[in-house]
């Protein structure tokens, strides 16, 4: 089994910064793509960012120019750099990896256990 394990969530004030971290451990794997997504109260869980195991990178609109998405696979861990962040950016951020499990080959989708970021105006 693999856990995601996320930190960096909390409260701030529009317009300033967190950043989010999300580090992968458990039985043997390889992570393949890994991303951050939100959900709102009330609102269907939406992609915020996606990364690749070649780096590319994809966000969704409402955040483009605003987060920026990076990994470090020596670490296994998935980070979220959020700036200029705004009320409606407020959810609870899940952090996902699509990772194969060296030992039977398959490949399986894990999420964390979410992280409140709450924005205020």
């Amino acid at each position: 089994q693999v856990q995601l394990v996320e930190s960096g969530g909390g409260l701030v004030q529009a317009g300033e910064s967190l950043r989010l971290s999300c580090a992968a451990s458990g039985s043997p794997f390889r992570i393949n793509a890994m991303g951050w997504y939100r959900q709102a109260p009330g609102k269907q869980r939406e992609l915020v960012a996606v990364i690749t195991s070649g780096g590319r990178t994809n966000y969704a609109d409402s955040v483009k120019d605003r987060f920026t998405i990076s990994r470090d696979n020596a670490k296994n861990t998935v980070y979220l750099q959020m700036n200029s962040l705004k009320p409606e950016d407020t959810a609870v951020y899940y952090c996902n990896a699509d990772a194969l499990n060296l030992l039977s080959l398959r490949l399986f989708t894990y999420w964390g256990q979410g992280t409140q970021v709450t924005v205020s105006s």
